[in-house]
Protein backbone atom coordinates (compact mmCIF):
# COMPACT_ATOMS: atom_id res chain seq x y z
CA UNK A 1 0.00 0.00 0.00
CA UNK A 2 1.26 3.64 -1.19
CA UNK A 3 2.36 5.99 1.86
CA UNK A 4 0.47 9.04 1.64
CA UNK A 5 2.37 12.09 0.05
CA UNK A 6 3.67 14.34 2.72
CA UNK A 7 3.66 17.88 2.08
CA UNK A 8 5.13 20.53 4.33
CA UNK A 9 4.11 24.28 3.63
CA UNK A 10 6.53 26.86 4.87
CA UNK A 11 5.00 30.26 4.73
CA UNK A 12 3.88 33.15 7.13
CA UNK A 13 0.95 34.55 5.27
CA UNK A 14 -2.08 32.82 5.97
CA UNK A 15 -4.05 33.31 3.44
CA UNK A 16 -1.40 31.94 0.30
CA UNK A 17 -0.91 29.16 2.76
CA UNK A 18 -4.38 28.13 2.32
CA UNK A 19 -4.71 28.64 -1.50
CA UNK A 20 -2.02 26.09 -1.55
CA UNK A 21 -3.69 23.61 0.43
CA UNK A 22 -6.66 24.34 -1.59
CA UNK A 23 -4.63 23.81 -5.06
CA UNK A 24 -2.69 20.22 -3.27
CA UNK A 25 -6.09 18.84 -2.03
CA UNK A 26 -7.65 19.17 -5.05
CA UNK A 27 -5.25 16.94 -7.18
CA UNK A 28 -3.41 15.10 -4.31
CA UNK A 29 -6.07 12.51 -2.68
CA UNK A 30 -3.58 10.42 -0.54
CA UNK A 31 -2.25 13.58 1.03
CA UNK A 32 -1.47 14.87 4.66
CA UNK A 33 -0.23 18.57 4.68
CA UNK A 34 2.02 20.21 7.67
CA UNK A 35 1.94 24.18 7.67
CA UNK A 36 4.73 26.33 9.21
CA UNK A 37 4.45 30.11 9.52
CA UNK A 38 7.75 30.64 11.59
CA UNK A 39 11.15 28.61 11.28
CA UNK A 40 11.00 27.21 14.56
CA UNK A 41 7.44 25.53 13.89
CA UNK A 42 9.42 24.82 10.45
CA UNK A 43 12.02 22.66 12.28
CA UNK A 44 10.14 21.02 14.67
CA UNK A 45 7.85 19.63 11.99
CA UNK A 46 11.14 18.31 9.95
CA UNK A 47 12.14 16.74 12.66
CA UNK A 48 9.14 14.49 13.01
CA UNK A 49 8.48 14.13 9.74
CA UNK A 50 12.12 13.83 8.59
CA UNK A 51 10.27 11.46 5.62
CA UNK A 52 8.68 14.20 3.68
CA UNK A 53 8.49 13.96 0.34
CA UNK A 54 7.76 17.95 -0.08
CA UNK A 55 8.84 21.35 1.45
CA UNK A 56 7.48 24.28 -0.76
CA UNK A 57 9.62 27.16 1.54
CA UNK A 58 8.94 31.00 1.67
CA UNK A 59 12.06 32.50 1.66
CA UNK A 60 11.26 35.37 3.69
CA UNK A 61 9.33 33.32 6.40
CA UNK A 62 10.22 34.89 9.64
CA UNK A 63 14.05 34.35 11.02
CA UNK A 64 14.97 32.37 7.90
CA UNK A 65 18.35 34.47 6.98
CA UNK A 66 17.21 34.54 3.41
CA UNK A 67 18.96 32.03 1.92
CA UNK A 68 20.36 30.32 4.98
CA UNK A 69 17.25 28.22 5.94
CA UNK A 70 17.00 26.85 2.23
CA UNK A 71 21.01 25.86 2.81
CA UNK A 72 20.77 24.48 6.29
CA UNK A 73 17.64 22.11 5.06
CA UNK A 74 19.57 20.97 2.12
CA UNK A 75 22.40 19.48 3.88
CA UNK A 76 20.39 17.91 6.74
CA UNK A 77 17.59 16.50 5.23
CA UNK A 78 18.96 15.89 1.72
CA UNK A 79 16.53 13.78 0.38
CA UNK A 80 13.51 16.38 0.69
CA UNK A 81 12.87 18.07 -2.37
CA UNK A 82 12.64 21.90 -2.04
CA UNK A 83 10.73 24.07 -3.83
CA UNK A 84 11.49 27.83 -3.40
CA UNK A 85 8.04 30.01 -3.13
CA UNK A 86 9.26 33.90 -2.99
CA UNK A 87 7.75 37.38 -3.96
CA UNK A 88 10.96 37.83 -5.57
CA UNK A 89 11.05 36.46 -9.14
CA UNK A 90 14.69 38.05 -10.56
CA UNK A 91 17.21 35.39 -12.19
CA UNK A 92 19.81 36.13 -9.65
CA UNK A 93 17.33 34.97 -6.70
CA UNK A 94 16.08 31.90 -8.94
CA UNK A 95 19.39 31.43 -9.82
CA UNK A 96 21.08 31.13 -6.45
CA UNK A 97 17.95 29.08 -5.09
CA UNK A 98 18.88 26.35 -7.43
CA UNK A 99 22.34 26.95 -6.99
CA UNK A 100 21.77 26.20 -3.44
CA UNK A 101 19.68 22.86 -3.84
CA UNK A 102 16.16 24.08 -4.68
CA UNK A 103 14.89 21.44 -7.06
CA UNK A 104 12.46 24.36 -8.55
CA UNK A 105 11.53 27.90 -7.82
CA UNK A 106 8.15 29.19 -8.12
CA UNK A 107 6.94 32.95 -7.88
CA UNK A 108 4.29 34.20 -6.49
CA UNK A 109 2.48 35.62 -8.91
CA UNK A 110 2.44 32.13 -10.75
CA UNK A 111 -1.20 31.04 -11.59
CA UNK A 112 -2.83 28.42 -9.80
CA UNK A 113 -2.41 25.44 -12.08
CA UNK A 114 1.22 26.43 -13.52
CA UNK A 115 2.17 26.15 -9.41
CA UNK A 116 0.77 22.62 -10.04
CA UNK A 117 2.51 21.59 -12.81
CA UNK A 118 5.77 22.60 -10.61
CA UNK A 119 5.19 20.26 -7.89
CA UNK A 120 4.03 17.42 -10.08
CA UNK A 121 7.41 18.14 -11.50
CA UNK A 122 9.20 18.18 -8.58
CA UNK A 123 7.60 15.30 -6.90
CA UNK A 124 8.42 13.79 -10.05
CA UNK A 125 12.04 14.31 -9.56
CA UNK A 126 12.19 17.20 -11.98
CA UNK A 127 13.60 20.29 -12.04
CA UNK A 128 11.11 23.74 -12.30
CA UNK A 129 12.64 26.95 -13.58
CA UNK A 130 10.03 29.56 -14.35
CA UNK A 131 9.03 30.47 -18.48
CA UNK A 132 11.81 33.84 -18.80
CA UNK A 133 14.98 31.56 -16.24
CA UNK A 134 15.59 28.75 -18.56
CA UNK A 135 19.50 29.98 -18.63
CA UNK A 136 20.90 30.08 -15.10
CA UNK A 137 24.55 29.62 -16.31
CA UNK A 138 25.58 33.12 -15.87
CA UNK A 139 23.95 33.26 -12.08
CA UNK A 140 27.20 32.48 -9.85
CA UNK A 141 28.08 32.08 -6.27
CA UNK A 142 30.20 34.41 -5.26
CA UNK A 143 33.20 32.89 -2.83
CA UNK A 144 31.56 33.63 0.66
CA UNK A 145 28.49 32.08 -0.27
CA UNK A 146 29.88 28.92 -1.40
CA UNK A 147 32.28 29.09 2.08
CA UNK A 148 28.89 29.12 4.19
CA UNK A 149 27.10 26.68 1.94
CA UNK A 150 30.20 24.35 2.54
CA UNK A 151 29.72 24.41 6.29
CA UNK A 152 28.55 21.21 8.12
CA UNK A 153 24.72 21.39 8.79
CA UNK A 154 25.53 21.71 12.31
CA UNK A 155 28.18 24.49 11.93
CA UNK A 156 25.71 26.25 10.05
CA UNK A 157 23.04 25.52 12.68
CA UNK A 158 25.12 27.59 14.73
CA UNK A 159 25.78 30.41 12.48
CA UNK A 160 22.31 30.89 12.42
CA UNK A 161 22.00 31.14 15.99
CA UNK A 162 24.77 33.51 16.29
CA UNK A 163 22.71 35.99 13.58
CA UNK A 164 19.82 35.19 15.62
CA UNK A 165 22.04 36.74 18.76
CA UNK A 166 22.42 33.88 21.07
CA UNK A 167 24.97 33.18 23.39
CA UNK A 168 27.00 30.13 23.49
CA UNK A 169 25.34 29.06 26.95
CA UNK A 170 21.93 29.76 24.81
CA UNK A 171 23.60 27.58 21.97
CA UNK A 172 24.51 24.76 23.89
CA UNK A 173 21.28 24.37 26.09
CA UNK A 174 19.16 24.38 22.76
CA UNK A 175 21.28 21.89 20.90
CA UNK A 176 22.37 19.78 24.06
CA UNK A 177 25.73 20.02 23.56
CA UNK A 178 28.67 21.49 25.91
CA UNK A 179 29.67 25.57 25.69
CA UNK A 180 33.48 23.69 24.92
CA UNK A 181 31.78 22.27 21.99
CA UNK A 182 30.25 25.12 20.76
CA UNK A 183 33.08 27.13 21.10
CA UNK A 184 35.33 24.43 19.45
CA UNK A 185 32.33 24.94 16.37
CA UNK A 186 32.33 28.55 16.64
CA UNK A 187 36.36 28.38 15.60
CA UNK A 188 35.89 25.87 13.27
CA UNK A 189 33.36 28.32 11.03
CA UNK A 190 35.58 31.23 11.71
CA UNK A 191 38.38 29.64 9.64
CA UNK A 192 36.49 27.93 6.77
CA UNK A 193 35.11 31.67 6.14
CA UNK A 194 38.47 33.69 7.06
CA UNK A 195 36.56 35.62 9.88
CA UNK A 196 38.18 36.38 13.54
CA UNK A 197 34.50 37.14 15.96
CA UNK A 198 30.98 36.36 15.50
CA UNK A 199 30.06 39.43 13.96
CA UNK A 200 32.34 39.10 10.84
CA UNK A 201 31.04 35.73 10.78
CA UNK A 202 27.12 36.93 10.68
CA UNK A 203 27.89 39.55 8.67
CA UNK A 204 29.80 36.98 6.13
CA UNK A 205 26.16 35.00 6.02
CA UNK A 206 24.77 38.16 5.11
CA UNK A 207 25.79 37.20 1.88
CA UNK A 208 23.10 34.88 1.49
CA UNK A 209 20.40 37.31 2.31
CA UNK A 210 17.81 38.14 -0.15
CA UNK A 211 18.81 41.81 0.36
CA UNK A 212 22.36 41.29 1.60
CA UNK A 213 21.64 43.82 4.69
CA UNK A 214 24.17 42.85 6.84
CA UNK A 215 22.89 41.71 10.87
CA UNK A 216 25.25 43.95 13.38
CA UNK A 217 23.53 43.04 16.40
CA UNK A 218 25.55 39.48 16.42
CA UNK A 219 27.13 39.13 20.43
CA UNK A 220 31.06 39.35 19.70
Amino acid sequence: MLQPLKIIIADDHPLFRQALVNILTSQFHELTIFEAETIGELDEILLQHDDADLLLLDLNIPNAHGFNTLVNIRNTFPHIGILVISGQEDKVTVGKSISFGAAGFIPKSTSADEMLKAIKAVLAGQQWIPQGCGDLTSVTLDSMSSKIASLSPRQHKILMMFADGLLNKQIAYELGLSEATIKAHASAIFLKLGVHTRTQAVIAMSQLYLDKTPLLDAVE
